[in-house]
């Protein structure tokens, strides 16, 4: 059978999860079930909540959750206190503020963006790609001359707080070569499920502050930082994005709910993933939310302090997710 190379395989789905606090050493889940009947959305890190609740206003309203993952994101893009997303997100070691985006549907279709500078809703621009064009990924020049040959607007994305961050941080690092923290890796991923049961996920960020002019994480790549089978589930990563992209996170979280495991269970095997292929035990940290398709989800990180956000007919609340080990 022919696929489109905007097309993923497509099949079926099972299990439970959980949230819970795990110990310094990898511990065996002892979670509570987290679902959610009916419309939910979820997302990375506390720092999100006004992104998921536009999101489910709008699943509310009946819009589909393509629709409302795109503006969930906008929110998170045009948020300049959110240094690792849009506006305002800290600039690489140049300068220059380099904007990454991916977004799937529930038909498996997906489009992405990369090292796209001057324009910041990098989620609609990856949305356009994926509805008007036959490929998957633009990036750099090629993506910004795209975007703005279908209106999409030309702006400096540098705020004076992270021109500020940046000029402080050249002045006292760029001698050691110390061009990366550990810490900055809040990328916005979302997943949704609408009314019709359809899910959909995308994922945005200005990826690591002061990384090398060039350097592309995860987050535009489908499989490793966004994977959603609407007969399965979803997934969306964050962190050190060098590591999601080495495991292919995501897809493998998917695959794993497809096997049985729950969304917690299925997370946490991803993050061993991660740890053994650290063997060199380098500070980072990755964190995974994954979202079945009867509304259980699941969160799971590398170390503490991972928090992610659930919007549904209860509330918007943020939680502190399931982590493999301390430092």
């Amino acid at each position: 059978m022919k696929i489109s190379r905007r097309s993923f395989v497509r099949t079926s789905a099972v299990a439970g999860a959980g949230l819970l606090m795990s110990q310094s050493t990898p511990q065996k889940l002892f979670g509570s079930i987290v679902k959610s009947s009916g419309l939910i959305t979820v997302s990375t890190w506390e720092n999100t909540l006004k992104s998921t609740w536009r999101t489910f206003e709008l699943l509310q309203s009946g819009k589909n959750s393509l629709d409302a993952i795109e503006a969930g994101i906008m929110v998170a893009e045009d948020d300049p206190t959110n240094t690792t997303v849009g506006y305002g997100g800290f600039p690489d070691e140049d300068g220059i503020v380099t904007l990454d985006a991916s977004i799937m549907d529930w038909n498996g279709n997906a489009g992405s963006v990369a090292a796209v500078e001057n324009i910041r809703h990098v989620i609609s621009l990856a949305r356009s790609v994926m509805q008007t064009t036959k490929h998957v990924m633009l990036v750099g020049e090629g993506a910004k001359k795209f975007a703005l040959a279908n209106n999409f607007k030309e702006e400096d994305l540098l705020t004076e707080k992270s021109r500020a961050a940046w000029e402080e941080w050249k002045g006292k690092n760029i001698k050691n070569n110390n061009r990366v923290s550990p810490n900055n890796h809040d990328t916005i991923g979302l997943l949704a499920i609408d009314r019709d049961g359809n899910m959909s996920g995308g994922v945005s960020t200005s990826g690591m502050a002061w990384k090398i002019h060039g350097r592309v994480g995860d987050s535009p790549i489908i499989g490793a930082a966004l994977f959603v089978d609407n007969e399965v589930g979803g997934a969306v990563a964050t962190g050190n994005g060098e590591w999601v992209m080495r495991s292919c996170g995501c897809f493998l979280i998917v695959e794993k709910m497809r096997e049985g495991y729950s969304p917690e269970e299925a997370c946490k095997i991803a993050i061993e993933r991660v740890n053994k292929l650290n063997k060199n035990g380098e500070d980072i940290q990755v964190g995974y939310v994954a979202l079945r398709k009867d509304g259980v989800m699941g969160a799971h990180s590398l170390y503490p302090d991972f928090s992610y956000c659930l919007a549904d007919k209860n509330g918007n609340k943020s939680y502190k997710s399931a982590f493999y080990r301390t430092k």
